[in-house]
């Protein structure tokens, strides 16, 4: 007798994003844009990462990320500063003030999704991707200051969480989407 053969569901890698007003986003978006036809580097949506990468069904994906939504309220992000890190994905960034309620927006997330973090969180919106030595990065670091000089006190309301497939390996960023979004809600 043959035995049926239990077919495994297709998954893929899929992040938890913070998303900026749509004012702020352009604002950003300008700033990313310049950084990256200076230095190099694949176009992305602004974003905060609050779940790293996890591999799901789409099914599990979309499940986890309504029910970590649920009653979740908006809240402020503060840069502290533009900075730099050591590799592709942490190029540029903006080093976000780790508050209580940006801190515990990642930590209740994670825990709907069962990711664990391999490092402390620390959280950043990144303005550029890509593999630039020390000095590139100087100076990366120093154009975002002078192309837009009001970034380092730049505070904003995260009022969405979206829900992205990301598949690290691919470092073009073009099978990235957006898969669902969700409004918190308000203070």
């Amino acid at each position: 007798m043959a035995t049926s053969q239990q077919v495994e569901p297709e998954k893929h890698v899929y992040s938890v994003w913070a998303v900026p007003p749509d004012d702020v986003a352009a604002r950003l978006r300008k700033l990313m844009d310049s950084l990256g036809s200076e230095f190099g580097g694949p176009k992305f949506e602004p974003h905060i990462t609050v779940v790293g990468a996890v591999s799901l069904t789409p099914e599990d994906a979309v499940e986890k990320f309504r029910s970590a939504c649920e009653g979740r309220k908006a809240y402020t992000a503060t840069v502290d500063r533009v900075a730099t890190g050591t590799f592709f994905y942490q190029c540029v960034f903006l080093l976000i003030h780790p508050t209580t309620e940006v801190v515990e927006t990642s930590a209740h997330c994670c825990g709907h999704f069962g990711y664990k973090n391999s490092t402390p969180y620390m959280p950043h919106l990144s303005l550029l991707y890509a593999d630039l030595t020390e000095d590139e990065k100087k100076k990366a670091q120093e154009r975002a200051s002078i192309l837009d000089e009001s970034i380092n006190s730049l505070s904003f309301q995260v009022n969405r969480l979206a829900l992205y497939r990301t598949d690290t390996e691919d470092k073009t960023l073009e099978s990235w989407e957006k898969i669902s979004e969700c409004f918190l809600s308000p203070n």
